[in-house]
């Protein structure tokens, strides 16, 4: 990988010696003229001494419904995206490292593509919708959620994998060539490039949310977006790409995403990963019951690259969205 080593240094001790004890709460958003209602998972900083927290299928660590501490200031927000048919939980880890350094983090189930709901998760308008599911989950965080006076309003950023990663670089600027997509699907067998290759691309506009002032992008879904596509994104993006790609990802799309992104941005390219390796490490019954996603290629640490990850994107957020680190 390529990595800031004394800034990544720097943050690890900071990961090491924070209170790990990250508050959490669900949260709905609920219906509009936009779409329909989605729940909304929500870390925040707690200085309440940590405890399991018992979702069913997934154990987390933290304190459930922690109000923010009597001398919180203004805290910067970051939502997150999750990839077809996954969750909210499946970045928890990085989610629990930023609300453990100072930050509010929202990450949402995105209506039709989720783990309980894989009714869109085909449907090309899934790619129209994602953007504005995240406007809206950032409206509502800025404006309705119990802790949006806490909130510092220009301290916005995002964090997607797959096609989280897609959503984050439409949120920011990005415009999908679909055309080009349809010639990027001509090897594949996707049901989404089986859509695409049927001429019928979407025709709603898609929405962009300019409160976004840095993301982290991992393994995006690259199909979509050509050099004039990213033209118009001006943020600082954090890219992440795993060495062997997987489920639509290939690393060259990747690759050509960090040669089109205008400006300066960071690009790490992660040794041995798989696509999947960017989900949080798996409990031992999970691991069994989806090797798929999360059974790592022979010598590849899930966990210590994790613990790089996350140190990385927090110094990101503090330097792109605190000025905390020059």
């Amino acid at each position: 990988m390529r990595l800031l080593p004394f800034a990544v240094a720097m943050t690890l001790c900071t990961l090491a010696s924070a209170a790990q004890a990250a508050g959490f709460r669900f949260l709905d958003v609920p219906a509009d003229s936009q779409g329909p209602a989605f729940r909304v998972a929500v870390w925040s900083p707690c200085d309440q001494v940590p405890g399991p927290i018992d979702l069913g299928r997934t154990v987390l660590p933290g304190v459930r419904d922690c109000p923010l501490p009597s001398a919180t200031g203004k805290l910067p927000l970051v939502v997150m995206s999750h990839g077809r048919g996954g969750s909210f939980i499946g970045n928890h880890d990085t989610a629990e490292a930023l609300a453990d350094n100072g930050f509010i983090v929202a990450a949402l189930d995105h209506p039709g593509d989720t783990t309980t709901d894989t009714g869109r998760s085909a449907d090309l308008s899934a790619f129209v919708d994602r953007p504005t599911d995240v406007k809206r989950l950032v409206d509502f965080m800025l404006a309705s959620a119990p802790m949006s006076r806490s909130i510092d309003v220009n301290q916005v950023g995002f964090f997607g994998f797959s096609r989280g990663g897609y959503t984050g670089l439409v949120s920011i600027g990005g415009n999908p060539d679909w055309m080009g997509a349809a010639d990027n699907c001509r090897t594949s067998l996707s049901g989404i490039c089986k859509k695409i290759l049927t001429r019928e691309y979407p025709t709603a506009p898609l929405v962009h949310d300019p409160r976004i002032k840095a993301a982290v992008v991992a393994d995006p879904l690259p199909i979509f977006f050509s050099a004039a596509s990213l033209e118009a994104i001006k943020v600082p993006v954090q890219l992440w790409a795993s060495e062997y790609g997987g489920d639509g990802v290939i690393p060259q799309g990747v690759a050509e995403i960090d040669k089109n992104l205008p400006g300066p941005h960071e690009y790490h390219v992660v040794r041995n990963a798989g696509h999947f390796a960017f989900l949080a490490p798996c409990p031992g019954p999970m691991a069994e019951a989806r090797p798929d996603l999360c059974v790592d290629q022979s010598g590849f640490d899930r966990a210590a690259f994790h613990r790089e990850l996350n140190a990385s994107v927090l110094t990101f957020f503090r330097r792109h969205l605190l000025m905390a680190i020059d």
